[in-house]
């Protein structure tokens, strides 16, 4: 009998990310699926589930009574990185939020969260503003992975703390064109020349061209839209550029 599929693309991606072995805290655990899969595969002896909302914690601790996984996994409520305590994990799952939101954890508590050994993170949004906030707060991508699901895209990230070398806290007003890059579109992904990064940019540049053709039409040729204009401009010719990088 085929065992049945407890989860998406994506949230199995991010549960694959885990290093195999490793407690685990998930926080935003929603129904508590990725603890159940993480605990039923062995790839983590035990699980904290958190979330800030009863509802989905009321849902994930059912879930998790009728996989009979109560002793491996504890739910727990919680704003972000509130309810835990230093020690109690050694893998911090953040995934299906906003970019904003995933920083701000991260930011809350330096403490908590550079008590963890990884960082497995799929931030929704602000992706290039996200990736940066890692490499400027010390952080490393060691592994990412991309996958597209529903026609949406997902980006997915493995990070640790950066020990080895002094990394700067800010960052010069002018970045290198690779290193824009790398925040934008993943330096993994890049380096990887990733079949679904390139499916990503594919549809970037149909986004660009489109806006373009709509401020072309626009008869109102102002600075603002005249500005706008070369911010896509930009934009199109850099996805073009890594586009033709990624190519064999």
């Amino acid at each position: 009998m085929k065992e049945k599929r407890i989860l998406s693309k994506r949230l199995e991606a991010v549960a694959g990310m885990v290093t195999a072995g490793n407690r685990v805290c998930d926080v935003g655990c929603d129904h508590g699926f990725v603890p159940i899969y993480l605990i039923q595969k062995g790839i983590s002896p035990g699980v904290l589930a958190m979330d800030i909302k009863e509802g989905p914690l009321k849902r994930a601790k059912e879930h998790i009574a009728a996989y009979r996984l109560e002793q491996y996994i504890e739910t727990r409520l919680s704003d972000g990185l509130g309810s835990y305590k230093s020690g109690e994990a050694d893998s911090l799952i953040c995934a299906g939020m906003g970019g904003k939101l995933v920083m701000r954890i991260l930011e809350a508590d330096r403490t908590k969260t550079d008590s963890f050994r990884e960082l497995i993170l799929q931030p929704q949004s602000e992706l290039e503003q996200f990736r940066r906030f890692l490499r400027t707060q010390g952080y490393l991508i060691i592994a990412e992975n991309m996958i597209e699901e529903d026609g949406k895209f997902y980006p997915i990230m493995k990070a640790v703390r950066k020990t080895d070398e002094t990394m700067p806290y800010g960052e010069s007003f002018e970045i290198p064109w690779q290193k824009r890059m790398e925040d934008r579109y993943g330096p993994i992904l890049l380096q990887e020349k990733h079949p679904v990064l390139y499916r990503y940019l594919e549809r970037e540049k149909h986004i660009y061209q489109e806006i373009l053709e709509q401020i072309k039409a626009n008869e109102m040729d102002t600075k603002k839209h005249s500005s706008r204009y070369a911010e896509i401009e930009e934009k199109l010719h850099d996805c073009l550029q890594v586009m033709q990088m990624l190519c064999p």
